[in-house]
């Protein structure tokens, strides 16, 4: 946690044109964490938590530990018959639902929700979580705020007057500068709205993708991710870092660096040997930037994860994942496959 104020954007300075320095750090970071790590409890530059509710940080920007400002990642726990204190910022956020049920008011319009939900903020939203019900309801919240902060969209706060109110006009609709029919796209997506596929990864559920143009989410894409007991997920390797929270079972994850070889164009150099990183249920694992990764179940432990990533990472050119070889399960799994897809 940052020593004072809480810290939004992390800022780079070096005094030579390489940056290597910072890729290291962030390779040497711990990339398993457990609810023995809060790296922010909310207590400063925070508007969310009401006298019950309870919000605290696993991943994000101010960590002493550098890993990621491309996903920060928080939990939401409501006990039973509370809500959190409605605020608003311009930045979309993604809540699945660990436990429980509630429902949400956006805008003024409630959205209901149950366990394996996933819940979308959408951009420039006053929101508020409400848990009515008898059981306390736990979310995991992934974001891409950063993203917003370095952009310049900073207006963020709780509900209240203008300040110099006579030096600006009437009210205008703020949506008249949205992207068209975003009104009409889903705010909640049901797990069994997402039917199990079989790809080169493995068995996956797409919760949002840039595929699914009727869900109200832009920054973060989300899939769940299926590995039988004693069995792998395919090794892939994409540009775009991850965070993995593990919903079932254990096991652990292998990662190979890629080094990057700037000889006459662009080449990249795979690690001979990979790191290993054991997970279990409650972990989340984060998979850096241009790393080549794969993913095992424990025997006797089928393995659950949910897969968060940045989506402006396919905006910049890289929207494929080279397939080095395929989950067992596949149907086309060859040794040696090298396929290419946008999943």
């Amino acid at each position: 946690m940052a020593q004072s104020g809480r810290v939004f954007v992390r800022g780079l300075t070096s005094e030579t044109y390489g940056l290597d320095q910072f890729r290291q750090a962030q390779l040497s970071a711990d990339r398993v964490r457990d609810d023995s790590v809060v790296v922010d409890d909310a207590k400063v530059g925070h508007s969310g938590d009401s006298e019950k509710s309870r919000t605290w940080w696993r991943i994000g920007p101010g960590d002493q530990d550098f890993l990621t400002q491309t996903l920060q990642v928080h939990f939401v726990e409501l006990p039973p018959r509370s809500s959190n204190h409605g605020h608003g910022h311009q930045n979309e956020a993604s809540f699945y639902i660990l436990e429980g049920a509630g429902y949400e008011v956006h805008d003024d319009q409630r959205y209901d929700w149950k366990k394996d939900d996933l819940v979308l903020v959408h951009t420039d939203s006053v929101h508020r979580h409400f848990n009515p019900y008898d059981e306390k309801a736990v979310a995991l919240v992934m974001k891409a705020k950063c993203t917003w902060m370095f952009m310049g969209l900073i207006q963020q706060g709780r509900s209240g007057p203008v300040e110099r109110e006579d030096e600006f006009g009437p009210r205008e609709d703020w949506s008249a500068i949205w992207t068209p029919g975003v009104l009409d796209r889903k705010k909640v997506v049901s797990a069994e709205d997402c039917p199990w596929e079989d790809t080169p990864l493995g068995r996956v559920r797409v919760l949002n993708s840039p595929e699914h143009t009727d869900v109200r989410q832009f920054s973060v894409d989300v899939f769940e991710l299926s590995i039988p007991a004693g069995s792998r997920s395919g090794k892939h390797w994409k540009m775009a870092d991850e965070v993995l929270y593990v919903l079932e079972g254990e096991g652990y994850s292998l990662h190979w660096e890629v080094e990057a070889e700037i000889a006459e164009k662009y080449y990249a150099r795979i690690a001979k040997e990979p790191t290993r990183h054991e997970i279990r249920t409650g972990d989340t694992l984060y998979v850096p930037q241009n790393t080549v990764a794969q993913h095992f179940a424990a025997d006797g432990s089928p393995l659950r994860l949910l897969s968060s990533q940045n989506r402006v990472f396919k905006h910049l050119g890289y929207d494929k994942v080279a397939h080095l070889e395929a989950a067992p399960e596949y149907a086309g799994a060859t040794d040696g496959l090298v396929v290419s897809s946008s999943s």
